[in-house]
């Protein structure tokens, strides 16, 4: 089985009664599942309630960590379905707790009245860029030159760009959209960091207690996950313990797709958890 196929069957969401699935984690370096596997499993969720519309966009809370080697229960309450859009509220659950809870709007697709986006990146990703690991094979991960995340002493502007793609993924817009809910989890907390001498992503569970809190998620237009994406992203504002970070989201040419917000908690680790 590719790794590819691995993450798409964790997509996949089991029936298990009116408005209920059963979900499974992917195991992404840590005993939690990763925030963007929930949102991803978030989007996937909603899109059932109404096949006729694509997911516009989700906000999600994350209130604790859902445990990646037990099951999730994903429990799905349509708010509001009409003719030009739908809502839902997606929650994921654990021994009776919630772990996260999505907010969705779905839409139907309307011709423009006015259009504009802001100024596009370089459209694909330079020859210099610099490849990143970031956990299993299934997805392609570019980065800057002059960025590491990593290393707590190289330090620069609260801003980073970073190109990813998801080589062999389907071209059906609930999949592509939930692929990019994915990758747009995890880069904002290291681009927060980037200024700071001392603090790095590698610094993360281990001295620094770090977690997403919420991320919101708007589409624009058609997702393409096999291609290459530009996240160009910044984080203009950290403290009290917690950071701000936006994004915005370009296809190989140059169109706007996506945009996203989050919100994170960046403190020290306490003593007893070091």
């Amino acid at each position: 089985m590719s790794e590819l196929q691995r993450l798409l069957d964790v997509l996949e969401l089991r029936e298990t009664g009116s408005q209920t699935f059963a979900a499974t984690s992917l195991p992404f370096g840590g005993p939690t599942a990763f925030g963007g596997q929930l949102l991803a499993q978030a989007v996937v969720a909603a899109a059932g309630v109404d096949p006729d519309k694509d997911v516009r966009s989700l906000h999600t809370v994350f209130a604790r960590g859902a445990l990646v080697d037990q099951p999730l229960e994903v429990v799905v309450d349509v708010v509001q379905a009409g003719r030009s859009f739908a809502s839902a509220s997606v929650s994921f659950q654990q021994d009776g707790k919630t772990c996260a809870r999505s907010l969705v709007l779905l839409s139907s697709r309307e011709p423009d009245l006015i259009r504009h986006q802001p100024e596009a990146p370089v459209p694909t990703p330079p020859a210099e860029a610099v490849d990143s690991h970031h956990g299993p094979a299934f997805w392609e991960v570019k980065v800057a030159p002059g960025i590491e995340f990593s290393d707590p002493q190289a330090i620069g502007p609260a801003e980073s760009t970073v190109w990813v793609r998801f080589p062999g993924a389907p071209e059906d817009q609930t999949t592509g959209r939930a692929l990019l809910a994915f990758a747009t989890d995890g880069f904002l907390i290291g681009t927060a960091m980037r200024p700071h001498a001392g603090i790095g992503q590698s610094m993360a569970h281990v001295s620094v207690n770090t977690t997403v809190i919420t991320h919101t998620l708007s589409f624009h237009e058609d997702i393409i996950a096999a291609d290459w994406m530009t996240l160009r992203m910044s984080s203009p504002n950290a403290s009290h313990g917690c950071s701000y970070g936006r994004g915005e989201v370009f296809d190989g040419a140059g169109l706007h797709v996506s945009s996203f917000v989050q919100e994170n908690m960046i403190r020290p680790m306490p003593p007893a958890m070091q």
